[in-house]
C-alpha cells in the first residue's frame, strides 16, 4: 500500500488535471500560451506580497493575477504595443519584482524552489478540498462561458453579432485562469503551470473530432500524466512537479507514433471528420 502523502498527491493532481484540461483547450485554441506564462510568473509577486502584508497566499496570488489581466486589457486598448510585447513586459517584470521583494525580506525564510517547481507531495487534506471544490467551480463557470468563448475563437465579430458578449466572456475566462493558477501553484509550481495547461490539450487535439471531445480527452491525458509522473517520481526519486510535466511530454510525443496516427485516422473516419 502507498503512504497517505502519495495518495493525497494523486487526488490533488487528478483534481487539478480535470480542471486544466478544458481550460487548456481554450488556451490552445485562442493562442494564449504566453498569457498563461504571464499569469504564472505574476504568481511569485503574489507570494511576495502575501509574505510582506501577511495575508492569505491564495487571495494574494489571485489578486495579483487579476490585476495583471486588467492591466493587460487596459494597455491593449491603448494599442501602443503588440499583445506579445505587452505580455513579455508584464511576465518578466512581475517575476523580477517578486524575486527582488523576496530578496529584501531578510526576515522571511522562503523555499523558492517549492514555489517555482511545486511540491505536490506536501498537499494537505484541506488543499485537496480546495482543489476539487475550486475545480468544480471553474468547470461550472466554463459550461456557461463555453459557447461565447468558442464562438469568439472562431470569429470575434460573429460572436458580437450574435449578442454573446465575447469581451465579457474573455474577462471571466481570465479570472478563471487566475483562480486555477493560484490553486495549482503549490502542486506543479509557477514555472510548470502553463505546461500542464498546454501539453495535455495539445495532445488531445490530435485525437479529437469536436471541441467537447478534446476538452474531455485533455482532462484524461492530464490525469494520466499526473499518475505516470508521480509513480515515476516515486520509483526514480525525481522531483514530482517536473516529473508530471515530463510524463505529459512523453504522452504528447507518443501521439506522433505511427500506430497513434492510424488510431487518429480511424477516430476521424468513424465520426465523419476529415483530416
Amino acid at each position: 500500500m502507498f503512504d497517505d502523502f502519495f495518495l493525497r498527491a494523486l487526488l490533488a493532481g487528478i483534481g487539478l488535471a480535470l480542471t486544466t484540461g478544458p481550460l487548456g483547450c481554450l488556451v490552445v485554441w485562442r493562442r494564449m500560451a504566453y498569457f498563461g506564462d504571464t499569469m504564472a510568473h505574476s504568481a511569485l509577486l503574489g507570494v511576495a506580497l502575501s509574505l510582506f502584508f501577511e495575508i492569505n497566499l491564495l487571495v494574494s496570488v489571485f489578486a495579483v493575477a487579476v490585476g495583471v489581466s486588467l492591466l493587460l486589457l487596459l494597455l491593449q486598448r491603448r494599442q501602443a504595443l503588440s499583445a506579445d510585447s505587452l505580455l513579455g513586459i508584464l511576465s518578466h517584470s512581475t517575476l523580477a519584482i517578486g524575486l527582488v521583494m523576496v530578496a529584501f525580506m531578510s526576515w522571511v525564510r522562503i523555499d523558492l524552489i517549492a514555489f517555482l517547481f511545486g511540491d505536490i507531495l506536501a498537499v494537505t487534506p484541506q488543499d485537496i478540498w480546495l482543489i476539487w471544490l475550486g475545480g468544480a467551480f471553474v468547470l461550472v463557470c466554463l459550461v456557461f462561458l463555453w459557447r461565447p468563448l468558442i464562438a469568439s475563437t472562431v470569429s470575434h465579430e460573429l460572436a458580437e453579432a450574435e449578442g454573446l458578449k465575447p469581451e465579457r466572456a474573455r474577462f471571466f475566462f481570465m479570472l478563471l485562469m487566475a483562480l486555477v493558477i493560484a490553486i495549482a501553484m503549490k502542486i506543479v509550481g509557477i514555472m510548470l503551470i502553463t505546461a500542464l495547461l498546454i501539453i495535455p490539450a495539445a495532445t488531445a487535439r490530435r485525437f479529437s473530432a469536436s471541441p467537447e471531445a478534446m476538452a474531455v480527452l485533455a482532462s484524461v491525458i492530464g490525469a494520466l500524466a499526473v499518475v505516470g509522473g508521480l509513480f515515476g517520481s516515486l520509483y526514480g526519486d525525481s522531483p514530482s512537479g517536473p516529473s508530471i510535466v515530463v510524463a505529459a511530454l512523453i504522452l504528447f510525443l507518443a501521439s506522433f507514433l505511427p500506430n497513434a496516427g492510424r488510431h487518429l485516422a480511424s477516430i476521424r473516419t468513424a465520426t465523419g471528420d476529415r483530416p
